[in-house]
């Protein structure tokens, strides 16, 4: 069996400052009918603007705000979770109110002195809210910022020179391919010019060979010179004594 559980109401609060009706109702909410985030309700007497942030489990309102635009005067009405601070969503339905007011400055006049000194009043609540500890933290986080920042700097330096690194090592590595391939075709002699080398060698040797210091010399493994010597003696340019 489930048990009816109880709701949690948000805190309400609300505040009015003077104004001054300019245009006609109408003409302001064709204003708003731009803003997507606002529901517009003309009455014969005033103009209601109202948003819905969330809703409770019963799908009511729970975290809201109306601003009611009357001839002289601006209502506005706004719940506050009981988890949220109360001066920051104060904040929030005054920057929202200053928006909506922009749109509609040749339309509806709000008294100066009203506005600028509720808006200086909840300012000036705020700062005097923060704690030192929560200006050290603003101020931590921006030196971290400008960290990061340099941070992000350095690897796009290096990012770059490391770009320029892989470029030159792929050039280095295909230089040394050809410098490689050019050596081994220099170290492969052909058939006529290794018997060649194997008579020189024996006559300056007293006509005798080293198998193993003659190819460590011309760099030629020791089958290849068994067999050129047995070539040579095949084609009778060199004989074998015992």
């Amino acid at each position: 069996m489930v048990e009816n559980v109880g709701t949690v109401e948000p805190k309400i609060s609300e505040f009015s400052i003077k104004g001054t009706l300019l245009g006609d109702f109408s003409a302001m909410a064709n204003r708003f009918s731009t803003l997507q985030m606002f529901s517009i309700k003309i009455n014969p007497d005033s103009l209601v603007l109202l948003t819905v942030e969330s809703r409770d489990i019963q799908k009511n309102p729970f975290l809201f705000f109306i601003i009611t635009f009357n001839a002289g005067s601006i209502e506005v009405k706004y719940s506050i979770a009981l988890d949220t601070s109360e001066k920051m969503r104060r904040i929030y339905v005054v920057k929202n109110l200053l928006s909506v007011l922009s749109l509609v400055a040749d339309l509806y006049s709000p008294d100066p002195v009203s506005l600028y000194q509720y808006v200086d009043s909840s300012i000036d609540e705020l700062m005097g809210s923060l704690s030192q500890s929560y200006s050290a933290l603003f101020n931590n986080y921006d030196s971290l910022f400008n960290e990061y920042r340099e941070l992000k700097r350095l690897n796009i330096e290096l990012a770059s020179s490391n770009k320029n690194l892989t470029a030159q090592a792929t050039e280095l590595s295909a230089q040394n391919n050809e410098l490689t391939e050019r050596l081994k075709q220099l170290e492969t002699y052909s058939d006529e010019s290794l018997m060649v080398m194997i008579e020189e060698w024996i006559d300056s040797h007293n006509n005798t060979i080293d198998l193993a210091e003659f190819a460590k010399t011309y760099r030629i493994t020791i089958p290849r010179v068994e067999q050129m010597l047995n070539k040579m003696v095949s084609m009778s340019y060199i004989e074998l004594k015992g």
